[in-house]
């Protein structure tokens, strides 16, 4: 088939038969009709033709289903690997895993954040098993939110695998239960950590027993700031070094993975003032202090963007800086790149201002990068989140506050400047092209009313340069120069610019400055006006007083030279 679109037809002898292709064809008619003949003729129980399009950016068929006819197809069950059959979970020890611990939080979501505690909290703190059994109806409806999608994963029936979850949270609860009603998890009260960690090294539910002492300390503690500054508490109290600190500090960390991955709890730690954008500079901030600190030394803006830490975040900070508590900062990481791809405004009442804050997060996530994430997922968020600000409501909301359409021209190009992914530097330019080109923007510019023409010329030459630094495509940044070049063109045959400043009773050397600046496109956009003011510049220099008058003036011969290789007049 020579052409992009074409149809094949799909036949199926029996019902339980796979799907056979028949015949392509590039007539739709021709391939409906074979299809109905095909059924008609019992040559086949069931037909189906589909419209196939060649996408030429990645050379692939697109297919859409145009006609199905005849027996409906056999579904198949599906066959399980042996690996993968039968539950996920099958002991008690099971559900203290990292992904068992998040598909927990999950369905017990409600019911965690009513109690304030976390899926960490909940494994290794009695009373909060012995609530949880006792609510009947919560429990019973966090197994069926499991049991159901993993029926069909393994295999294996619903009801088969809700039984047997309800027997492994008895089981879990009772072994909690008992650990709690046997005394194994001494109040800190009475004890030393450090203490307690030494006499449990060797135990063999030495972490289980470590978890159960740290959780419980967190007991009738509410907010998450307070329950951060006693988890820091624990860690000053940690064995110096070995085994026994470990053993205090992997429990924290993990705590402390649960308790800071949600936006709430942040809210709460890094100060309920915040919104989305600040909270998240606030995070990278506490996760690398001293990357985000020597930024702000070098550009002081940034203090007015990325809030201060303080407290106990602050205490924090300082420990991820040591290298404490590496897959907390990783999670953190992570996090702040989740929340960039996800759709959320990071400052939903301020488009300009989520500019500001989304560069400043690119800013220090990039002196991260390395440490925390690679460069490639920097940049793909920032791609994602990019997309966000070219999108007509973002867009609107950007140049509301413009009084102009000058305004909205150099909003615009900013605009430009900060998205990241070539396909949003495209959308972008489309916008401000749409802006330059507008006849709105050409007649502002040629109101009489408004500042002088050499004035307005050396705006457009402004806004010009700007587009030059904003990394534009090729052909996108030669369509918007020349867009600013016609504008300013008909700027200067409005204002009789040049043909004012020829007839101006300044001296020679300051008349062939002037022009020579906006030849090179400095003071006008490089276009029409730059090309009339070489010509002028050229015939000012063939005139003979102009000649004398540089000839007395020797000195001033140095700074023209300049502009006139700027300008393309000298080599």
């Amino acid at each position: 088939m020579a052409g992009p679109v074409h149809y094949e037809v799909y036949i199926r002898k029996t019902a339980p038969a796979p799907w056979a292709l028949q015949m392509a064809t590039e007539d739709r008619a021709h391939a409906i009709e074979t299809a109905e003949d095909l059924l008609r003729d019992d040559r086949a129980a069931a037909v189906r033709v589909t419209k196939e399009t060649l996408d030429p950016d990645t050379m692939e068929f697109n297919s859409v289903t145009v006609l199905t006819k005849g027996a409906p197809e056999v579904k198949r069950k599906r066959l399980v690997p042996e690996d993968e059959a039968g539950p996920r979970c099958g002991g008690p020890q099971d559900l203290y895993t990292p992904m068992a611990r998040e598909l927990m939080g999950r369905v017990l979501e409600d019911w965690l954040q009513r109690q304030g505690v976390t899926t960490f909290e909940l494994l290794h703190r009695p009373d909060l098993a012995e609530r949880l059994d006792a609510s009947g109806v919560e429990l019973q409806h966090a197994i069926q939110k499991v049991a159901v999608p993993e029926s069909q994963a393994v295999g294996q029936p619903v009801h088969d695998l809700v039984r047997h979850y309800q027997k492994l949270s008895e089981q879990t609860i009772e072994r909690l239960v008992t650990a709690g009603r046997k005394g194994r998890f001494p109040s800190l009260e009475n004890h030393s950590l450090a203490d307690l960690a030494h006499r449990l090294s060797g135990q063999a539910e030495r972490g289980f027993i470590m978890a159960g002492i740290i959780v419980g300390a967190l007991k009738g503690i509410r907010g998450n700031r307070a329950r951060l500054d006693k988890l820091m508490d624990m860690a000053d109290r940690a064995p110096m070094d070995g085994a026994p600190r470990a053993m205090v500090m992997v429990p924290i960390e993990q705590l402390l993975c649960e308790m800071l991955g949600t936006r709430t709890s942040l809210a709460e730690v890094l100060g309920p003032s915040l919104d989305q954008g600040a909270s998240l500079a606030a995070v990278v901030r506490m996760v690398a202090p001293r990357e985000v600190d020597l930024l702000v030394a070098q550009d002081t803006r940034m203090s007015l963007l990325i809030p201060v830490v303080d407290g106990p975040a602050a205490r924090l900070g300082a420990r991820l800086e040591a290298g404490e508590f590496p897959l907390l900062s990783a999670a953190l990481a992570r996090m702040v790149l989740r929340e960039l791809m996800s759709p959320r405004r990071l400052r939903p009442a301020d488009a300009a201002g989520e500019i500001d804050i989304l560069r400043a997060l690119a800013m220090t996530l990039t002196a991260t990068a390395g440490r925390l994430l690679t460069l490639e997922e920097v940049q793909t968020a920032f791609n994602e989140r990019s997309k966000a600000l070219v999108t007509a409501d973002f867009v609107a909301a950007y140049v509301k506050p413009c009084e102009s359409v000058q305004c909205e021209a150099e909003a615009l190009t900013r605009l430009c400047e900060n998205v990241t992914g070539v396909a949003n530097k495209r959308s972008a330019a489309r916008w401000l092209s749409a802006c330059i080109t507008s006849l709105r923007f050409e007649t502002e510019m040629r109101e009489p009313q408004a500042q002088a023409a050499l004035h307005k010329l050396a705006l457009l030459a402004n806004m010009q340069r700007a587009i030059r630094a904003c990394g534009l495509s090729e052909r996108d940044e030669e369509d918007i120069g020349n867009a600013f070049g016609v504008v300013g063109g008909s700027v200067e045959t409005e204002g009789k610019a040049i043909a004012a400043l020829l007839r101006s009773p300044a001296p020679v050397p300051q008349k062939l400055s002037a022009l020579l600046r906006l030849a090179a496109g400095e003071t006008a956009p490089l276009g029409p006006v730059a090309e009339r003011a070489k010509a002028e510049a050229l015939r000012l220099f063939r005139m003979p007083d102009a000649r004398a008058a540089l000839a007395a003036q020797p000195e001033a011969l140095g700074p023209l030279k300049g502009l006139m290789k700027a300008a393309g007049l000298a080599a």
